[in-house]
């Protein structure tokens, strides 16, 4: 049995608001931060809190580390927690995508170790392949401002459509240069892309939510992101401050283990790919 705690929306709304109420008096550091109990870490259930379940039975009590994961199913509520100090850590989240929040919340998280990548992917119920997308058809990418922009990246480095020059990381629909097939865009959060697979021609989907719909990226995408200079790899965070804390070093130390990456590569077979150190 899964020894995590699932939150609901009523709980996530508590902490965003209690971050809301917090958030003026907050600094960049935690001196103040009691670091003898359990190390709480906010994670998206897959893979992120899949392994860090496996770290928990497997590695942590040799380790010395008292773990605690809680998952959750978005993408904001990891961060906020993270902040006001609901929890102590997550895992679930890029540089880019981090950057960003830190830029329009105000939020102080830094990245503590990469762990690994999760390919972006362009998956159709509709089509085999990219290339066969009708004039016209509908594709569905999540409307957060990083994934957004990773998922027209994807697709302009596919040709399906051609981005402005200077188009960033938060490159949006406005920042399509050419669009040779007419694609019609469908923003939605990220979470439902793969549930939207059904009412449009095609959709790109996290890696994340991929595999939790049921989806093998290795294998089902139509289209996927090159792990080649790829900055989306995925890290354990914490509040700025808290890089010492010396249970998020046992923890960073097990994420990067040899049983870790043999985990995830047996686990996950390409979908999931461990980052090398160093």
């Amino acid at each position: 049995m899964r020894n995590t705690a699932k939150l609901t929306t009523a709980v996530l709304a508590a902490g965003a608001l209690t971050f809301g109420l917090s958030a003026c008096g907050s600094g960049s550091s935690s001196s103040s931060h009691d670091y003898s109990g359990p190390l709480v870490v906010a994670a998206s259930p897959t893979p992120h809190a899949e392994i860090l379940d496996f770290v928990k039975k497997n590695l942590a009590k040799k380790a010395g580390l008292d773990l605690e994961v809680k998952e959750f199913t978005d993408y904001i509520a990891p961060n906020t927690a993270t902040e006001d100090g609901s929890v102590d850590a997550n895992y679930f989240q890029n540089q880019p995508y981090l950057d960003d929040f830190n830029k329009k919340r105000g939020t102080h998280i830094v990245p503590v170790v990469t762990v690994h990548l999760e390919p972006l992917g362009l998956y159709s119920h509709k089509v085999k392949k990219a290339d066969a997308l009708k004039s016209g058809a509908t594709v569905a990418v999540p409307n957060d401002a990083v994934n957004e922009g990773r998922a027209l990246k994807l697709l302009a480095d596919n040709g399906l459509i051609t981005l402005k020059s200077g188009a960033g990381d938060e490159a949006t629909t406005q920042d399509i240069a050419k669009n040779p097939k007419h694609l019609q865009f469908k923003e939605v959060e990220a979470a439902q892309t793969p549930r939207s697979l059904d009412d449009v021609d095609a959709a790109v989907v996290n890696g994340n939510y991929a595999i939790s719909a049921g989806l093998k990226p290795a294998k089902d995408a139509i289209l996927l992101e090159s792990t080649k200079n790829n900055p989306y790899a995925n890290f354990l965070a914490v509040k700025k401050g808290n890089e010492n804390d010396p249970r998020v070093k046992k923890l960073a130390k097990l994420l990067v283990s040899p049983e870790v990456r043999k985990f995830i590569e047996d686990k996950y077979q390409g979908s999931v790919l461990p980052v090398t150190q160093g």
